[in-house]
C-alpha cells in the first residue's frame, strides 16, 4: 500500500490530475505475500483506473497476468520489455509499480534501454521494497523513485521476544489478530511499521540510524 500512497502523492492524483499511463508488477505468484502487496497496492491504485486517471494501457491486471515468477528481475526486465514495445512507442509510461528492490532495477534497466532517464524523455515513478544497496544507489541517482524501507533490526528484535515467550510457555505478544487469514485461521501478527524512502529522507532513515555506512551506498 506504501508504494502505491507514493504514486499517488507523485502524480498528485488526489488533486484530480491525470491521466498518466501506469504499468504493474507483481511478485511470484507461490508467495502468499505478493498478494498482500498486490491487493493492498490495488485497494489505492484502482479507484483511479476506474475514473480513468491511471490508465494501464496494456490492459494486464491481476496477479494472474503481472506476477514475476521467482521475484526475478530479469523476468521483470523482459516483460517491461515487451510493454514499452507493444504500447510505449508513442506514449510515455509515467509510473510502474514495482513491488521489489530486485524487479525495479530489471523494470529501470529496460526502460533505460529505449531512453528513459534523460531530459527529454524523464524516468517514470517507479516503487520498490526493501532498502537494498542497489536500489538505494539507483534512487541517488534519480532512476528509482522510491523504495520500502523494513528495519530486520527490528524484525529480529521482535521475532526473538516472541520465540522466547513461547519457549517460556507464555502467551507472545501480537498487535494484528485480523490480516493474516491462511485459509485455515487467522494467525495472530505483530506489524511493525515500514517507512516509504526516497530522495527526501534516505540519509536520515537508513545512514543517520546506522542501517548502512553512507560510504555503501555512494
Amino acid at each position: 500500500m506504501l508504494q502505491a500512497s507514493y504514486i499517488e502523492r507523485a502524480l498528485d492524483l488526489k488533486a484530480g490530475k491525470g491521466p498518466f499511463n501506469i504499468e504493474l508488477f507483481g511478485g511470484s505468484p507461490d508467495d502468499n505475500n505478493a498478494f498482500f502487496f498486490y491487493n493492498g497496492a490495488m485497494s489505492v491504485l484502482k479507484p483511479y483506473i476506474d475514473s480513468g486517471k491511471l490508465v494501464v494501457r496494456s490492459k494486464q491486471m491481476g496477479m494472474d497476468k503481472v506476477s514475476t515468477l521467482r521475484w526475478d528481475g530479469a523476468v521483470a526486465q523482459a516483460r517491461m520489455d515487451n510493454l514499452l514495445s507493444a504500447y510505449y512507442t508513442k506514449d510515455r509510461v509515467d509510473a510502474v509499480l514495482s513491488p521489489y528492490d530486485g524487479l525495479s532495477i530489471g523494470i529501470i534497466s529496460s526502460l533505460k534501454g529505449v531512453g528513459y532517464g534523460t531530459p527529454k524523455l524523464p524516468m517514470p515513478v517507479v516503487t520498490g521494497q526493501d532498502a537494498e544497496v542497489q536500489s538505494v544507489k539507483s534512487i541517488l541517482k534519480k532512476e528509482q523513485t522510491s523504495t520500502v524501507f523494513k528495519d530486520t533490526r527490528e524484525l529480529a528484535k521482535v521475532t526473538v521476544a516472541m520465540v522466547d515467550a513461547m519457549l517460556a510457555g507464555k502467551q507472545p505478544e501480537v498487535n494484528d489478530t485480523k490480516t493474516y487469514n491462511n485459509g485455515v485461521k487467522v494467525v495472530p501478527s505483530y506489524l511493525l511499521k515500514p517507512v516509504s524512502v526516497d530522495l527526501s529522507n534516505w540519509k536520515q532513515t537508513l545512514v543517520d540510524s546506522g542501517y548502512y555506512k553512507e560510504s555503501q551506498v555512494k
